[in-house]
């Protein structure tokens, strides 16, 4: 795509990135009340992708491939997560451009489709896809919130990662903006 999301054609997703083509990506924001206290879920990303490796990010994102509307993005919810999910679940809310400038040859500009879920379910009766998921973390809405707009400097992430034999390890982490 262009700019002003005129569709250009089909590149592979690392020409996209290289190149910094516009594309469009599948986001969504799972939301719990776990305690009654609403809590967003972040998955940590496998330390061997190539956009902010070994990262805290949003629940479920991904590309969609050439051709696909944005209904048949909502398979990474499944794929990602091991959540069968209609998409007339997810509540929509938006499309957003962003570009991330990462390096000379790394730039990622995204049409984010964006939508939220409510999920209550443990964090530990999520299926992780192992080579784009390592863990699942909650974090308050409150807190996030704060944290973003720069009234706090770290708030408290709690949940698990992978380990090096492939065991699930309980993390309590502090947590920042990168």
């Amino acid at each position: 795509y262009d700019e002003q999301k005129n569709w250009l054609g089909v590149a592979p997703r690392s020409e996209v990135h290289a190149k910094g083509l516009w594309h469009q990506t599948f986001q969504c924001w799972i939301v719990s009340l776990e305690e009654q206290v609403p809590k967003l879920l972040l998955q940590l990303r496998h330390p061997d992708k190539d956009l902010f490796p070994d990262l805290l990010d949003i629940s479920c994102a991904g590309h969609l491939s050439a051709g696909e509307t944005v209904l048949e993005g909502a398979r990474e919810l499944e794929e990602e997560l091991g959540l069968s999910v209609a998409f007339e679940a997810l509540i929509p809310c938006g499309v957003f451009a962003e570009e991330d400038l990462i390096s000379d040859h790394l730039i990622d500009r995204e049409y984010c489709h964006v939508f939220i879920y409510r999920c209550d379910q443990a964090l530990k009766s999520y299926v992780l896809q192992p080579d784009e998921v390592t863990g699942l973390f909650t974090v308050s809405v409150v807190d996030f919130k704060q944290l973003i707009r720069g009234e706090r400097e770290e708030i408290a992430a709690t949940g698990y990662k992978r380990g090096m034999n492939g065991e699930y390890i309980d993390v309590n982490w502090p947590i920042t903006v990168q």
